[in-house]
């Protein structure tokens, strides 16, 4: 689903603060998978979501999204395979509307803006049905404006906002770092099982070891914008039970 070719990033090239965030990554994810991303703060984690997502493009090297080429493609148009909940809760939303009115925005979002669209009855009862899978009571407020909600609430229903329409990859980008023990553990688990029962190809960037631990089925290490370790679901449980604390130092 995901294929990187030898992907370099340089910040201010030829300048005294040139910076290498990305040497020479060369990756390739399949359908399905969830990969938890770990390193230290610098080490490139955010880089190579950008450069995922296009908000970021190459130095030098390649990138494909479902067998095609888009590297030099803008994030906008990448928005047809890819959704991403970033580490703030108030990035994901509108708050000065109301629930439906973004799950309406969410599930239009890479199709023809037809104002139709998400009106009827079914599009609602759908945006309930979706919304009560988290267990707080919110499919009762769809009129709500989403701005009153707490980040917990807004995290959640960012996530959710990602199935609307035909997304295949979901980018996690510390989405938990800014919340309550609780709310994360609702948005994880749910996440879990999105990409379970959707067959999302994931990647979730945390520096929780817990929860690199107990989700993901592959762990990637970048250190100082290299990949350093790539382990399967094995190897990372064998590893992430032994002191792994020298990795982000």
């Amino acid at each position: 689903m995901i294929q990187l070719e030898e992907v370099t990033k340089i910040f201010n090239p030829g300048r005294v603060n040139e910076v290498m965030a990305l040497n020479n990554i060369s990756l390739q994810i399949r359908q399905g998978e969830f990969v938890i991303i770990i390193g230290a703060n610098g080490s490139g984690k955010t880089t190579l979501f950008n450069t995922i997502a296009g908000a970021a493009i190459p130095t030098k090297g390649k990138v494909w999204i479902a067998s095609e080429e888009v590297t030099h493609l803008p994030e906008f148009k990448r928005s047809k395979w890819i959704a991403r909940v970033f580490q703030n809760p108030f990035d994901g939303t509108a708050p000065n509307l109301t629930i439906l009115d973004n799950f309406r925005l969410a599930a239009l979002r890479t199709q023809s803006k037809q104002l139709k669209i998400g009106i009827n009855a079914a599009f609602k009862r759908k945006v309930q049905d979706t919304i009560a899978r988290l267990g707080m009571g919110l499919e009762n407020k769809l009129n709500q404006p989403m701005g009153t909600l707490s980040g917990g609430q807004r995290q959640a229903l960012t996530l959710l906002m990602s199935i609307m329409d035909s997304t295949k990859v979901l980018l996690l980008d510390e989405p938990t770092a800014a919340l309550d023990p609780k709310s994360a553990e609702i948005i994880l688990n749910t996440a879990q099982s999105l990409i379970q029962e959707y067959q999302l190809t994931a990647i979730f960037i945390t520096h929780n070891l817990k929860d690199a631990q107990q989700y993901g089925n592959r762990l990637l290490q970048i250190h100082k914008g290299k990949l350093v370790r790539d382990l399967d679901a094995n190897a990372k449980q064998k590893l992430l039970l032994q002191n792994m604390y020298e990795w982000f130092g």
